[in-house]
């Protein structure tokens, strides 16, 4: 019986032991953590095109949308959507901030064309027009 109980006390502790560490590691909980914190943090499941990804930075939660489409060698993410969750966490946000988001997500996907929704995709396209005297544009 004592071998029973010593047994099943290990196996316990062992369950425990795992249970934290697979706490602490869990990409979810580093995601939230990281926009508490207000830190980059890249979440996605590359092996699945199907799956959004979810990145923060500065505090602000982004989800992206995948596309799979061809490219001259393979099979490849090709196209890529991305939104805020939540419209009132972008105060603050700057041109470059967006940018700097673009290029890790570039990072991942090579050859994938980023595209902004509404109300970030005008923002974006408002910067790259320059300004002209009078806001005359030609």
């Amino acid at each position: 019986m004592m071998w029973l109980i010593r047994f099943l006390l290990f196996a316990l502790i062992i369950f425990l032991f795992y249970s934290v560490i697979k706490y602490l590691l869990n990409p979810k909980r580093k995601l939230e953590l990281a926009h508490e914190q207000k830190r980059y943090f890249f979440l996605d499941d590359g092996d699945n095109v199907r799956k959004n990804f979810l990145t923060t930075y500065k505090g602000v939660l982004f989800e992206g949308e995948k596309y799979l489409g061809t490219t001259d060698n393979a099979f490849e993410v090709i196209s890529i959507f991305i939104w805020p969750r939540n419209l009132a966490s972008l105060k603050g946000m700057v041109r470059e901030d967006l940018q700097f988001i673009e290029r890790k997500i570039h990072e991942q996907y090579p050859n994938a064309k980023i595209d902004w929704k509404s109300p970030i995709k005008e923002f974006m396209e408002k910067s790259k027009t320059p300004d002209t005297p009078f806001g005359i544009h030609s």
